[in-house]
């Protein structure tokens, strides 16, 4: 029977959803499932028979956090979850095993996000520009992290998520290393999991990592044209969409702090690799 790694991060403070989570990972059948909830500044407690705690002293932040999960459990699958999601269907597991052990390119895989009250996908769960269908599915050039399968040994080629990222954008990066080594990601629209809508979280704070961040993925992961070109794009359409003094302040201390602070290793990815991220629907640029 095949086993799977799944890790939940959690910072402890939706009980009852995480609860719901690891009911709907605990429910799967046809596959064995080694389950770890990371509790990113707390000590889990009170978890179902089958899953285990790891308690980090402090928040370490989204990336990281996967990291240490994936360090805790086995499986050459790695399921990451976030602890408000709900697995659809007891033979979703059973069924993204196959589609693993069929094709070894694929590296990544994404199930369609919905609202367990009916309300529309959110865009920001549609990896495509034009989300208006979240029903399209197939090969995509980034995925949403917080229902995400990927290759175990696909995501050490590429580094692993990128721990110093803290929070956000951390999914483009992987991507794009998974699809530079020769890997596909894939959006399975056939598959689904629950996801409440919320708010995406707006302050000042997210604004100055959403910034530095896109900085970061550009020096780590584009030639140098390239990068220059994303930069300026995204920095145009930052400072475009910002509506106040916070968000403005956010977004430039961002900008600064990923200009002058060291990114981490610098691996490009190839020409060839761009033109086909192109053709899956997202240029480098945008």
């Amino acid at each position: 029977m095949t086993c799977l790694g799944c890790v939940v991060l959690s910072q402890g403070d939706r009980p009852v959803e995480l609860r719901r989570a690891l009911d709907s990972v605990l429910a799967q059948v046809g596959v064995d499932v080694d389950c770890v909830v990371v509790g990113n500044g707390w000590a889990p407690v009170d978890l179902p028979d089958g899953v285990r705690a790891v308690a980090l002293p402090e928040n370490v932040g989204v990336p990281e956090g996967r990291n240490i999960g994936a360090g805790a459990v086995g499986g050459e699958v790695l399921l990451f979850l976030d602890d408000d999601a709900e697995l659809v269907g007891h033979g979703m597991l059973a069924a993204v095993a196959e589609r693993f052990d069929a094709d070894p390119s694929l590296s990544v895989l994404q199930p369609r996000a919905v609202d367990p009250d009916g309300a529309p996908t959110s865009r920001r769960h549609v990896p495509r520009l034009r989300a208006s269908d979240p029903q399209r599915g197939g090969d995509v050039a980034w995925f949403w992290e917080g229902c995400s399968f990927i290759r175990r040994s696909a995501l050490e080629q590429a580094g692993g998520w990128p721990g110093d990222f803290f929070y956000g954008h951390e999914g483009i990066e992987v991507a794009w290393r998974v699809i530079d080594a020769g890997g596909r990601v894939e959006y399975a629209t056939d598959l689904a999991v629950r996801n409440p809508e919320a708010p995406p979280f707006r302050g000042e704070r997210h604004h100055y990592f959403d910034a530095r961040n896109r900085v970061w993925v550009a020096r780590r992961n584009l030639p140098a044209p390239l990068a220059a070109a994303y930069l300026a794009v995204w920095g145009t359409a930052t400072l475009v969409r910002a509506r106040s003094v916070a968000a403005m302040s956010g977004a430039l201390r961002g900008f600064r702090d990923g200009v002058r602070l060291p990114a981490g290793p610098r691996r490009p990815i190839r020409w060839r690799t761009a033109w086909r991220l192109t053709r899956l629907g997202r240029p480098p640029v945008i």
